[in-house]
């Protein structure tokens, strides 16, 4: 099998990987991991393990991260943005084993690497390719794969995050209920998901009937014309004495857009708010209940809404005491053995 699959990442985790389908045990074979008993075959592509075949409701974030595959890689920011939207520290992940959930092109994952973390990406998207590129030469594994199927074994991660990524899902309240089952007793959970208190998005929930149905590409050069016309009419309105910040608010409340200097950071948040399928918006009372549903404690807030931070209790028992119909809903795979 090639280097990549010699690697020091792949061979501590291949224990602990699970077939999707079936729940058993895979092995190695050529470009590839297989399981023996249901015969499904999961290859390695483009520096990838593929669980999910391509195309599927992620697609636009395979384009945008393939189209922007550095804009956001930005040490500086992309760590005081961790930090702020998760509350993890170096303390959380230095030497342990890190799941990252929507890894994208790998912005956060090159901040845990770098904190001494050893990073399992996961991305339903094409975007794993990206990550699996930029972090080459990091303590790093990407993994092309469904939230609701992951592909691992109970209690392996000693941390696991999602940052933006669990509301874009179909159901953001299962696809985080999934998660505290990979985690190990004790380790932490931090998520961040968009918040359901501000109401400036609602002209955009309305676009977003429309914007969602058009291909990523034909979006992408239809927001390149729009977005900076609306960009710089705000800043012309705001040199108006009196009126001028109202009415450019005015205009950004009907047509909201990003206001980044940045041109590219403008229109890659745009389209990161425009093309995705889903886009749920979520309350602290709601996130809190998510985590106490799942038997974690010491929960904290993080500097930006909506993020939340939490630990697994000392004991496996939590998982076990959930109700049967949760349990076979949230393992994804049939085959899969409750501790």
């Amino acid at each position: 099998m090639g280097g990549y699959l010699r690697s020091r990442l792949l061979t501590e985790i291949l224990p602990y990987l699970r077939c999707p389908v079936c729940g058993c045990s895979l092995h190695e074979i050529e470009q590839a991991v297989c399981c023996f008993s249901c015969r499904k075959k999961f290859p390695l592509v483009r520096g990838v393990l593929r669980f999910v075949d391509s195309g599927n409701y992620a697609d636009s974030f395979g384009y945008q991260w393939q189209k922007f595959s550095r804009t956001q890689l930005w040490p500086p920011f992309c760590e005081r943005n961790l930090r702020r939207k998760t509350a993890l520290s170096e303390e959380d992940v230095r030497g342990k084993l890190v799941l990252d959930v929507g890894c994208g092109m790998g912005r956060f994952a090159e901040v845990i690497t770098r904190w001494g973390g050893r990073v399992i990406g996961v991305d339903f998207s094409a975007a794993a390719e990206v990550a699996a590129s930029n972090l080459a030469d990091r303590d790093f594994l990407a993994i092309q794969a469904d939230v609701f199927s992951l592909p691992f074994a109970p209690e392996i991660f000693d941390c696991i995050y999602s940052v933006g990524v669990l509301h874009h899902t179909p159901d953001c309240e299962k696809a985080f209920k999934i998660l505290p089952r990979y985690l190990k007793p004790c380790g932490a959970i931090a998520v961040w998901v968009y918040s359901g208190y501000n109401k400036w998005y609602r002209f955009s929930d309305q676009y977003r009937k429309v914007t969602t149905r058009i291909p990523p590409r034909k979006l992408h050069f239809f927001l390149r014309i729009v977005v900076p016309c609306l960009y710089w009419t705000n800043r012309g309105l705001r040199t108006i004495p009196l009126v001028g910040n109202a009415l450019a608010g005015l205009i950004h409340h009907v047509f909201p857009v990003n206001q980044c200097p940045n041109p590219e950071i403008r229109i890659l948040d745009t389209l990161d708010w425009y093309s995705p399928a889903y886009q749920s918006k979520h309350t602290y009372e709601e996130v809190f209940r998510w985590f106490e549903n799942c038997g974690l404690e010491h929960l904290s807030v993080a500097d930006v809404s909506i993020g939340v931070k939490g630990y697994a209790p000392a004991r496996t028992e939590t998982f076990r005491e959930l109700p049967q119909a949760f349990r076979e809903e949230s393992v994804g795979f049939k085959g899969a053995k409750l501790l």
